[in-house]
């Protein structure tokens, strides 16, 4: 049996695997805002994303928030398919762009009017979302290389001609 997996050179790639972990991913990074969120306004008593007055689960910025940190996973997921398809060391690559992503994403609170206290804990969220997300793409995509590469090992007992 012929594998089409025989040249070394060409970078192969398990989609469905890469975007099922991307997917994973983005639940993963929506839940984490949530438990973030819920955490500085329940357990810390900060106005996070909303005001004191709006209990524990916030407001539809709650919402908005998790399901922000999702899509910005999916669309990570693209970016790291992209990467795998075209440039060496990928996964350097996307480390880099989404290192540099998360310093803009907890620099950004501190342009927004609030206490302090609720900045840091809103950049400190930014930071857990996004090396979360980071984190679990790249183990994603690891997966995804090795299992593409291999895809099927021929037994040596079948490879025998009698």
């Amino acid at each position: 049996m012929t594998s089409n997996y025989s040249d070394p050179d060409v970078p192969r790639i398990d989609a469905g695997r890469l975007w099922a972990g991307g997917l994973a991913t983005a639940v993963v990074a929506g839940l984490a805002a949530e438990v973030g969120i819920l955490v500085a306004r329940g357990l810390l008593h900060l106005a996070i994303l909303a005001p004191q007055g709006d209990g524990l689960w916030g407001n539809a910025n709650t919402t908005s928030y998790a399901v922000g940190a999702g899509v910005i996973a999916l669309a990570a997921t693209a970016v790291l398919h992209f990467l795998l398809g075209t440039t060496p060391r990928a996964t350097v690559f996307f480390g880099w762009i989404m290192t540099l992503l998360l310093v803009v994403a907890v620099v950004i609170p501190f342009d927004v009017i609030g206490t302090r206290t609720e900045l840091i804990a809103t950049a400190v969220l930014n930071l857990l979302i996004g090396t979360v997300t980071t984190a679990l793409l790249i183990s994603t995509a690891n997966g995804a290389r090795a299992r593409a590469r291999y895809p099927y090992r021929q037994p040596a007992y079948e490879s025998r001609e009698w």
